[in-house]
């Protein structure tokens, strides 16, 4: 049967195809680190950020399986750089010849499928971001005051610094601090009946005010900052609670990690993209490449025009096998029978 996508190559379009091939190689390992530096830098960016998330949320998946694709990417980049760079030399192509079917069906099925996995979970997994960050920093709220609880004693700090960091105040704005008991009982005065009345008037019985912690204060307003009766538009003078931006931060964490995370998805997203693009080229060139030469047994150089294609015909043997397509032997005519002389 004949094989599949043949394509005839002369020996100009053999020594052009393999200088190109060496040109986007060195771009697809080039994009491979690139996707490694990004989905490390998102991977970090979730180490600390990841305590906002519910623990449900698959989101952290996504650096993870980028990170290996990126890897095995910058691997066949390399590894063809040398391969179209050696086949130009017919004295140093032949150790060359037993790497390049493993790197062809490494390349195929471990780093294609991961960069296809990996670009399913930068187009899906954002949209779990939502529900994720929704969970995940009601519950960072209502554990802010935890500062003495085993394994919540650091929820407070957290909450300090990503409010700090992002200028962002609650969940979806300041007033989401209202509905949660963010001060720790331990500096709560018994004694004291207003605390005691607020606790009463509650059905849960927690200590809830119209008071933010300090780090939604904006450094950048000219007055103090104002963190108790919010609500109350007679408690400060010259204080309108309808325009709390000009005292606190304007934007609640949710939108503002929302934004910052799927941009960082995005922006990964779009080198993957790139890096399949490139390792799919990268990955025709180099077969086409290494079938034709198999065809010349491995000489580059040689004047006839050889043909190279995907697979052979009928698709019996595998990357793996080398594609080799031996050019057929000359038929052997069989020699002429001398008729016997006669005796005189």
């Amino acid at each position: 049967m004949a094989p599949v996508l043949p394509l005839g190559l002369p020996l100009q379009s053999r020594i052009r195809l393999a200088q190109g091939l060496w040109l986007l190689s060195w771009l697809l390992a080039l994009a491979g680190g690139l996707t490694l530096l990004c989905s490390s830098h998102l991977l970090v960016q979730l180490q600390y950020l990841g305590t906002f998330l519910a623990p449900s949320c698959p989101f952290s998946a996504l650096p993870q399986v980028a990170l290996v694709a990126g890897a095995v990417a910058l691997g066949t980049g390399l590894g063809g750089a040398g391969a179209s760079r050696a086949s130009l030399d017919a004295a140093r192509y032949p150790p060359w010849r037993g790497v390049l079917g493993p790197l062809l069906a490494a390349g195929t099925v471990g780093g294609g499928g991961l960069l296809v996995f990996a670009l399913g979970l930068a187009l899906g997994l954002p949209m779990s971001l939502d529900e994720g960050l929704e969970e995940g920093l009601g519950t960072a709220l209502t554990r802010y005051k935890d500062t003495e609880v085993p394994g919540h004693c650091h929820a407070k700090l957290l909450m300090d610094e990503l409010q700090l960091r992002h200028h962002c105040c609650g969940r979806h704005g300041y007033k989401d601090w209202f509905g949660v008991q963010w001060v720790s009982n331990r500096y709560l005065d018994p004694s004291d009946q207003d605390v005691v009345n607020r606790i009463q008037s509650n059905v849960e019985g927690l200590y809830l005010t119209d008071g933010v912690p300090f780090s939604c204060c904006n450094p950048h307003s000219p007055r103090p900052c104002l963190q108790s009766q919010l609500s109350d538009p007679y408690a400060h003078p010259l204080f309108d609670p309808r325009q709390p931006n000009l005292n606190l931060w304007a934007q609640g964490c949710h939108q503002v990690l929302l934004g910052h995370l799927q941009s960082l998805a995005s922006t990964l997203g779009s080198m993957l993209a790139v890096t399949f693009l490139l390792q799919a080229l990268v990955l025709l060139g180099l077969r086409y490449l290494q079938t034709a030469l198999e065809g010349l047994g491995g000489v580059i150089n040689a004047e006839e025009e050889t043909q190279g294609y995907l697979f052979p015909g009928g698709l019996k043997t595998a990357w793996l096998q080398g594609g080799v397509a031996h050019r057929a032997a000359p038929e052997k005519t069989p020699p002429e029978e001398v008729p016997p002389k006669e005796l005189g």
